[in-house]
């Protein structure tokens, strides 16, 4: 049994074969996931668990060069969109329309299903390199 680090099989599998510029999803409840990309559904119950809790502890696993956010989460929920930046200081951020962060959820390895309800409360993370 592991002793730290995600407890969850998938994705800590998942993690485990990222490379760099590889990229993976974390999403609210409501967030469509293309049948083609792996569907890792942690939803318990409405806000459970939450998104900023997910995030956080995938973050502590993952090396994050860059972060893509829905340009709406500035004006439709600036409090996670504040939490997200101070929990990855110095990443790139890069806003792009919601419709756009769907469409690219079919190139990420997996999407990683929450039961936040908050709006776009969505991210999608690309991997860093863990050498110089």
């Amino acid at each position: 049994m592991k002793r730290n680090g995600i407890l969850n099989s998938e994705i800590s599998r998942v993690l485990g074969y990222l490379g760099h510029t590889d990229c993976i999803c974390i999403g609210d409840c409501g967030l469509p996931i293309p049948d083609e990309t792996e569907r890792i559904d942690l939803a318990l119950a409405f806000g459970v668990p939450t998104f900023m809790q997910t995030l956080t502890e995938v973050v502590k696993d993952m090396k994050v060069e860059k972060i893509v956010l829905a340009e709406e989460i500035k004006t439709k929920n600036p409090q996670v969109e504040s939490q997200v930046l101070q929990l990855l200081p110095g990443v790139e951020v890069e806003y792009v329309p919601h419709a756009e962060l769907k469409a690219r959820t079919e190139t990420c390895k997996a999407v990683i299903r929450t039961g936040e309800t908050t709006p776009y409360a969505n991210i999608i993370l690309q991997a860093g390199c863990i050498f110089a």
